[in-house]
C-alpha cells in the first residue's frame, strides 16, 4: 500500500473538495444513470419547481456525505478503516453525477450553500474520525440511517408522473441502507440517543435551506 507524504495528502484533499463544489459539465459514473431507460413525463412549472428542490437537497446530502468522508479518512487510525472511507466517498460520487443531471435536465442549479455544508461535515467527519474508529463508524451507520429514511419521504412527496427521478432515489436508498450495513459488519458502534437527536436537527437545517437555496 502506497504510503501518502503531507503534501501529498493536502492535494488529494483540496481536489477532491474541488471537484466536489465545482460542478462539471458531466461528471462520470461507473454505473449506468437510473433514469437512462426513462422518458420524461410532462409536469407543470410547479410540479418541476418543486422536484428540483428536492434533488437540490438531495444533492447537498451528498456534498454532506463526501465532506463526512473525506474527514473520517483523514483521522481514521486503522488503515483498512480510512480505505472504507476513501471507497464510500468514491461510491458517493455516482450519487453526485446523478443529482446533478437530473438538477440539469430540470434546468436548475445545486444549493449555493453547500460549501458551508461540506465544510461542516467535513469537520464532524474530522472530529468523528479523532475520538475512534467504531465510533467514526458508527457515525456512518446513523448518518446513512437518516439519509434512507429521508429519500424514503422524498419518494413519497414526488409527482406521480415523475419516474424519472423516483428511480434515481430508489437507487441511492439502496446504496445507502448497504453502507450503513458495512459500516455496522466493520464494528461501528450505536451512538447516543442526545448525537443521534443533534443529527437529526442539523440535518432538517440542511433540509429546509437547501431547498430553497
Amino acid at each position: 500500500m502506497r504510503h501518502y507524504s503531507f503534501i501529498d495528502t493536502l492535494i488529494k484533499n483540496v481536489d477532491t473538495a474541488v471537484q466536489t463544489l465545482l460542478v462539471p459539465s458531466h461528471r462520470a459514473s461507473e454505473r449506468p444513470f437510473p433514469d437512462s431507460e426513462i422518458s420524461d413525463k410532462p409536469m407543470s412549472a410547479k410540479q418541476k419547481k418543486h422536484v428540483a428542490s428536492l434533488m437540490r437537497v438531495n444533492h447537498s446530502g451528498e456534498v454532506c456525505a463526501q465532506g463526512l468522508y473525506q474527514g473520517q479518512a483523514l483521522t481514521a487510525k486503522l488503515p483498512d478503516v480510512r480505505e472504507r472511507m476513501n471507497q464510500a466517498a468514491l461510491e458517493e460520487v455516482e450519487h453526485l453525477a446523478w443529482c446533478e443531471k437530473r438538477l440539469s435536465d430540470l434546468g436548475y442549479h445545486p444549493s449555493v450553500l453547500n460549501p458551508l455544508w461540506y465544510t461542516a461535515s467535513l469537520t464532524i467527519g474530522a472530529l468523528a474520525g479523532a475520538i475512534g474508529d467504531k465510533w467514526s463508524l458508527g457515525f456512518v451507520v446513523e448518518t446513512e440511517r437518516q439519509v434512507t429514511k429521508h429519500l424514503e419521504s422524498h419518494l413519497s412527496k414526488l409527482p406521480e408522473q415523475d419516474a424519472k427521478s423516483s428511480a434515481i432515489l430508489e437507487q441511492m436508498k439502496e446504496d445507502e441502507m448497504h453502507h450503513a450495513d458495512l459500516a455496522l459488519e466493520a464494528g461501528g458502534a450505536e451512538l447516543p440517543t442526545p448525537i443521534k437527536h443533534l443529527m437529526t436537527l442539523v440535518s432538517k437545517l440542511m433540509t429546509k435551506t437547501s431547498y430553497h437555496y
